[in-house]
């Protein structure tokens, strides 16, 4: 059996969905427990990073060190502010080796550990420089979501009557920072919490915020103290405009198959290692329009950072469009549940309407359940690629 594929058979085993654990079964595992979370972690973790392939095997070149032209200097000194305004004690727990396994504990579940400092246990001053550290790396909008996002876990919890519960509210989500923020030398921070996961590696001026996972349960508040709140709709509606405006021969292609099931994402948390081959229609048979419309779409979600390195990103991403595809699974109707990838040597883009859990209990996916990953696929999620050719060149 390949090692790397023993870890995810494990979860398979479980379960397919770390949710689909029963709330009984994770009730009271939070900060310092975990069970079988921390369990599937700890494998997890102890399997070395490979990176997301198609295959197996890594395509090499593919990520270089160099100078984006794109300055790095806001969000490192909102990283040094924001570890400035926090005690001794906090300080400690929050900053870890650049290296760090830390960095792959992250979890898009509620009810895993964190390491780090909270928003909780932060008073409004250092809130404030949290925010500002997220604000210097990423675009308005991606804060927006960002914070959409905390303020639906709120939402959750008014909802399944699980206030106070670890994992639930606004302020459940941690920080840490991965090396000391440099001009030069490769550092990072990780934002970490329920549905919303942010890894943001730094290297000179070149950035990798990846993985990224993106989502909630609901996805829009029509009750409760942030009523109103929504998130993710563009995302969705503009990859189902996306979709139906294929040809009958293009969507055969695409398609990989009508019927969607309660879950199809493959890449989070813990899925570091994933085979996943290429699959669906190749934008190559696009036409100019709608490889417009399709750059538009990935633009979606590579424009949660700041302007200038999403630029760098995209013409990347443009560099390798003869080896990009878009699958889908589901119908293409308005009131449809879907699920659909993007999916090239240096992007991973799966969005999946999911089944309900902490709302209610069924098998079949609503989009009211929304989870997104991006992932830079190859081995450089985290950075890694640059990190380790960094190394090669100034041994530490």
């Amino acid at each position: 059996m390949n090692k790397r594929n023993t870890v995810f058979l494990t979860i398979a085993a479980v379960g397919v969905s770390f949710s689909s654990l029963s709330f009984a079964q994770q009730k009271g595992k939070g900060k310092g427990g975990g069970g079988r979370f921390a369990e599937i972690e700890k494998r997890a973790i102890a399997e070395e990073f490979v990176g997301i392939t198609p295959n197996g095997a890594i395509e090499k070149g593919l990520f270089s060190i160099k100078s984006t032209g794109v300055s790095t200097t806001e969000v490192k000194d909102a990283a040094i502010a924001f570890l400035d305004g926090l005690t001794k004690a906090q300080r400690e727990k929050t900053t870890f080796p650049v290296d760090d396994p830390e960095w792959r504990r992250w979890a898009n579940q509620h009810s895993l550990p964190r390491q780090g400092v909270s928003f909780e246990e932060m008073d409004e001053k250092q809130r404030d420089l949290a925010f500002g550290l997220l604000g210097a790396g990423l675009s308005a909008r991606g804060l927006e979501t960002t914070q959409d996002i905390m303020k639906l876990n709120h939402t959750i919890a008014e909802l399944s009557g699980r206030e106070g519960e670890y994992g639930y509210g606004r302020w459940a989500y941690f920080i840490t920072v991965m090396g000391k923020p440099s001009d030069t030398e490769p550092w990072g921070f990780q934002f970490d919490g329920h549905h919303c996961i942010i890894n943001y590696f730094v290297l000179g001026d070149q950035v990798v915020m990846t993985p990224l996972f993106l989502g909630s349960e609901p996805v829009r508040a029509v009750e409760g103290k942030y009523k109103g709140t929504v998130i993710l709709q563009k995302e969705q509606d503009d990859a189902l405009a996306f979709a139906n405006s294929l040809t009958a021969d293009q969507k055969a292609k695409a398609v990989l198959k009508s019927e969607k099931d309660g879950t199809n994402s493959n890449t989070e948390a813990f899925h570091d290692n994933v085979v996943l081959a290429y699959a669906g229609l190749p934008v190559s048979e696009l036409n100019a329009d709608q490889k417009k419309a399709f750059l538009e779409l990935t633009g979606l979600w590579i424009h949660n950072l700041k302007e200038g390195h999403a630029k760098v990103k995209m013409e990347e991403i443009e560099k390798h469009l003869d080896k990009t595809y878009f699958a889908w699974i589901g119908e293409m109707d308005t009131d449809s549940v879907f699920y659909y990838r993007i999916h090239s040597p240096v992007v991973l883009i799966e969005f999946d309407h999911q089944r309900p859990i902490a709302l209610g209990r069924s098998g079949v996916a609503t989009k009211d359940h929304i989870h997104a990953t991006v992932r830079t696929p190859n081995g450089n999620d985290y950075g890694k690629d640059l990190l380790r050719q960094h190394l090669l060149a100034h041994p530490h």
